[in-house]
């Protein structure tokens, strides 16, 4: 049976089935005393990529484009280490990096299969170009 994202909301409830962990448990196996027994870390309580895209595509369905892109945006980067995550979130705070770093960044994000988060990360730059926000930018600071 195929997913419908405008009838298969919410996931959980109507398509458990379409729902798993990181290391592939079923969803009906994320409970307490699974983890009590060690059947379960907390890397399975993290959503997985095809879950995330799903949700995506049920925002989407209902006409709520903004979180149908940051979902979106979450799939792609669920693939992503954390370490790597906390390194583009510091670049990408005011004043700490250059158009060419950001630049990279979006490359990278690209590369890794995260397009709708390198697209994020070349419209932040033309943001922070406007605003006086890359780093070597001393407006406002």
């Amino acid at each position: 049976m195929g997913f419908d994202p405008s009838s298969d909301y919410p996931l959980g409830q109507k398509r458990p089935d379409l729902v798993s962990t990181p290391s592939g448990l079923a969803l009906d196996d994320v409970t307490i005393d699974a983890m009590r027994q060690g059947r379960l870390t907390w890397e399975d309580l993290r959503a997985t990529p095809a879950t995330l895209q799903r949700q995506a595509e049920v925002a989407d369905a209902a006409g709520r484009k903004a979180l149908s892109d940051n979902l979106g945006r979450a799939a792609e980067l669920a693939a992503i280490p954390s370490d790597t995550i906390l390194d583009i979130y510091t670049a990408l705070r005011p004043h700490r990096s250059t158009t060419d770093e950001l630049a990279d960044w979006a490359e990278r994000l690209d590369t890794a299969g995260a397009p709708l988060t390198a697209g994020f990360v070349r419209e932040a730059i033309e943001v922070y170009a406007k605003r006086g926000l890359l780093a070597g930018d001393h407006a406002g600071v």
